[in-house]
This record gives C-alpha cells, sequence and structure tokens, in this order.
C-alpha cells in the first residue's frame, strides 16, 4: 500500500476514535464485559501510550539509527504500572488525539526517509519501516473493532429491549 495512503488513514482513524469515544458516560468510560477485558479508559490510555512510545518513537528510531536498539516497551505491564483506571479520560483522549495529530504531520514531513531501513529485532528479526507502518495502521483497525464490540456490548448489558432487529451482531 503506498505510504500516502496509509498516513490518511491514520488521520482518519484519529476522527473515528474521537467519534466513537467523545459523550461516554462515566459509567461507560469504565465499564468492562469481564474482569480480564478492558474498559474504554484503558483502551486510550494503551493508544496514547503506543502512539507516543512505541509507533512513533520506533519507525523514526528505525529512520534515523535502525542498528540502534529501540525504546523499551511493555504495554501489557502498563495498564497496572501507569494505574490506567485511575487517568483523566478526557485528558488521556485529548491527549491522544494531540499526539495523533503530531505523527500524521511528521509522517508527511518526511522526505527522501530510508523507508527500506530495518531493524534487527532479536527475538523477530528484520523489521522494516513498511512493516512498522502498515501495522500502526493495523494496530488502529484492531482497537476500533474492540471499542466497536465494547460499545455494542455496553448496550446489550444495559438494556431490556432485545437488539436482534437491528441484525444479529
Amino acid at each position: 500500500m503506498e505510504r500516502p495512503l496509509l498516513f490518511a488513514q491514520l488521520e482518519r482513524h484519529g476522527s473515528v476514535f474521537k467519534a466513537l469515544l467523545q459523550d461516554l458516560s462515566p459509567a461507560e468510560i469504565t465499564w468492562k464485559p469481564a474482569p480480564e477485558k478492558w474498559c474504554p479508559l484503558e483502551v486510550v490510555c494503551h493508544l496514547y501510550d503506543e502512539e507516543r512510545e512505541d509507533f512513533r518513537a520506533r519507525l523514526r528510531s528505525t529512520l534515523e539509527e535502525p542498528g540502534s536498539p529501540w525504546p523499551k516497551i511493555d504495554p501489557a505491564a502498563w495498564v497496572a504500572e501507569r494505574r490506567y483506571l485511575e487517568q483523566d479520560f478526557t485528558a488521556t483522549l485529548r491527549g491522544f488525539l494531540e499526539e495523533r495529530t503530531r505523527s500524521v504531520e511528521w509522517l508527511r514531513g518526511l522526505e527522501h526517509a530510508p523507508w527500506t531501513n530495518a531493524y534487527v529485532h532479536p527475538k523477530v528479526g528484520p523489521v522494516s519501516c513498511e512493516l512498522l507502518l502498515t501495522n500502526w495502521v493495523a494496530h488502529d483497525l484492531h482497537h476500533i473493532r474492540q471499542l466497536i464490540n465494547l460499545r455494542y456490548a455496553y448496550l446489550k448489558a444495559n438494556t431490556t429491549v432485545p437488539l436482534d432487529y437491528a441484525g444479529t451482531w
């Protein structure tokens, strides 16, 4: 896929996340369908951290210094370590959306970037800039799907009205 199309998708996804997440009730922000699942607040915190510390940082590192170790990340541990459930939902969403804007501006400003660079990950082997960029888009889609499923499950759990008229989920 052409890079400008991927940049445009990342930009559009920011609008999708905003539309999916703005104006949630306080109850829905922290609602989980099961204890081991994430709530919208945890998803937003994860997106905010990933935007700054994973995809953009690792892509920048691979473009600029492919032989240097990547910044360390531990998204699963961050949920507890960074106390996601205690964060301010509105501020975190705003922060994520601002970071997404910065990411898209940075990507569009790259001229003559060495997109063929690859970082040799000690466990998975070569990870190219193209792989990082494309998986950034895929990561968004994963969490968009997750949020849509959460919104549906919340609606289903909080109504006595059958939802089958809308179609099968």
